[in-house]
């Protein structure tokens, strides 16, 4: 059988609704399957993948904590009678489901309809499906601020303008484009991609030298290469590809998120960061990219107990506050965590001339204590070995004897698992 386009909504409540996009798919050439992942009363309408068979993909001792609150299926229902566990438990129970069926071949897309609550739900199991796997949200709240459902991941919302609530003049029209637009994408083959090798890179505005050279010494060498801006999003972003098998390398040029993680700023990509890339096992060259700096708002933005720090404002929505050395202590501890924990091989390059724009000699965030603590404290803690490599190399990091550093590293990293290979 050929992969189906997998619709979801809570069809205790939006049934109706789920069956007009179901139809809609099939009439556009679709093959469709519909998820019950409803958490109150009985479907309206027969799904094909009824909540008992979503919530059995989760662990017994997980599926026993869901107790039946309305028991009128033809078999005991697994819902809690607590919604906002309910949900939270469907979420993870979708997740895993889907997750299997997608690397069983069998899903084209994903299509959620719902309310704030089902949003949340769905959304929750379409973050971890592969990047590039459509996926569609039919959503009461996509007129809003949405990076809380879709985060780092591609999935595309579509405002219901109306509740989904019932079939009416509005409500046909929006689910019908929502159809039609699923089955475009399930449908046509996707181009054929590159044949080049892709890796990817973390950039802020003060690597942005480091990383262009980098970028154009390795495309020369024939890669695709994938630039990601260190906003928190982007580092999950990246690492998001990586896990879907899309990135074969990465430089981790500009780590700045652990400042933000370990300080407090605005643009942490939490506290998983590395996760994806150490599992994955891929050549991994990590620098220390504007570490110098935490990032908030708008200086008023800038919370009370930091003030008398070292703050410079990078533009009127943007203030950077300098690390310190305990910051830069704790910085240390957290990548060294991190990379020990791993068995893939790693190479950390240390710009010890600075580690951006302005962290250089005449510049407001140049501190040579601040950043001695960074290197030294990483030299003591990490765990190097043959494979595992600390080097410090007595340039700033957008030298460009720098970046060839950087580049000669990967290549000879990828050069090594190929041959492992």
């Amino acid at each position: 059988m050929s992969p189906s386009v997998y619709v979801v909504a809570t069809m205790d409540t939006k049934g109706s609704e789920l069956e007009f996009v179901r139809d809609r798919l099939r009439e556009a050439g679709a093959q469709v399957r519909m998820i019950d992942v409803g958490t109150l009363g009985p479907p309206t309408v027969p799904p094909d993948v009824s909540r008992e068979t979503v919530m059995a993909s989760l662990a017994p001792a997980d599926a026993l904590k869901m107790i039946s609150a309305n028991g009128s299926t033809t078999e005991p229902t697994t819902v809690s009678t607590d919604r906002g566990q309910a949900i939270a438990m469907m979420a993870e129970a979708l997740r895993s489901y889907l997750l299997a069926e997608v690397a069983a071949g069998n899903v084209a897309g994903v299509l959620g309809l719902g309310g704030s609550g089902g949003t949340s739900l769905i959304t929750t199991a379409m973050r971890a499906l592969p990047i590039g796997l459509p996926k569609l949200m039919v959503s009461t709240v996509a007129s809003g601020n949405v990076s809380a459902y879709v985060d780092s991941s591609d999935i595309a919302m579509m405002y219901s303008v109306v509740d989904v609530a019932g079939l009416n003049a509005v409500s046909t029209v929006v689910l019908s484009n929502a159809a039609h637009a699923m089955a475009g994408m399930a449908l046509h083959k996707q181009p054929q991609s590159l044949s080049r090798p892709t890796i990817g890179m973390t950039m802020f505005g003060v690597t942005t030298p480091c990383v262009t050279r980098v970028r154009e010494i390795l495309e020369a060498q024939g890669f695709d290469c994938l630039v990601f801006h260190a906003t928190g999003s982007g580092g999950r972003a990246m690492e998001q590809l990586v896990a879907s098998g899309l990135i074969s390398g990465v430089l981790d040029i500009t780590t700045t998120e652990v400042a933000d993680e370990i300080a407090g700023g605005v643009f942490s990509a939490g506290p998983q960061r590395f996760d994806k890339l150490l599992d994955a096992g891929i050549p991994l060259v990590v620098s220390l990219g504007a570490l110098d700096m935490v990032n908030f708002a708008g200086l008023e933005t800038v919370p009370a107990q930091f003030s008398g720090r070292k703050l410079h404002v990078h533009n009127a929505q943007v203030t950077l506050m300098r690390t310190t050395v305990e910051e830069n202590r704790r910085i240390a501890g957290f990548i060294s965590e991190k990379l020990n924990r791993s068995t893939a091989p790693w190479r950390v390059l240390v710009p010890e001339g600075g580690v951006s724009l302005i962290d250089v000699p005449g510049k407001p965030f140049y501190d040579p204590e601040a950043d001695a603590v960074l290197f030294d404290e990483l030299e003591r803690c990490l765990k190097t070995s043959s494979q595992r490599m600390l080097i410090r190399l007595p340039y700033d990091i957008n030298a460009p004897e720098f970046s060839q550093a950087l580049a000669e590293n990967f290549l000879q990293m990828l050069a090594t698992s190929t041959e492992r290979c």
